[in-house]
């Protein structure tokens, strides 16, 4: 009998959890999927780019306010990279429509990444260097 709570206990509050998240705004879907194809152009090593956090919670704060604003979304993005990949993570960062936007965005540009290494390097490189997440080394 303790189990059969246990598991209603637990499925109540994965529901919640689902019914809680709220969709994206405009700003914070423009921003993770920017975050996102930076952090794919890093992850694939593509030559000549490295991560600039400071520019990245710039852009963040422009985008969506504050820099508080923009730090929630890079916590947010970190929970969904650690829960991807099986490791623990802050369960009050994990939002499930980050989570899913991310990997929507992480799967369309691995994809490209994939097909034309080269070009989709340098033009996801240039424009996260434009935008200010990345830096040219």
């Amino acid at each position: 009998m303790k189990f059969k709570l246990s598991a209603v206990a637990i499925l109540a509050l994965i529901v919640s959890g689902s019914a809680r998240a709220a969709p994206l705004s405009d700003a914070e879907a423009t921003f993770l999927d920017q975050l996102v194809t930076a952090a794919a152009v890093v992850g694939q090593r593509c030559v000549g780019y490295e991560a600039d956090g400071a520019g990245g919670v710039q852009l963040g704060a422009r985008l969506l306010g504050s820099p508080n604003a923009a730090m929630a979304m890079i916590d947010a993005f970190s929970a969904a990279i650690k829960a991807h990949d099986g490791e623990s993570y802050d369960p009050g960062k994990f939002r499930p429509e980050v989570f899913d936007a991310a990997s929507k965005t992480i799967n369309r540009v691995l994809a490209d990444l994939d097909r034309d290494p080269k070009s989709a390097c340098a033009n996801y490189g240039d424009a996260s260097v434009d935008r200010g997440l990345l830096r040219r080394y």
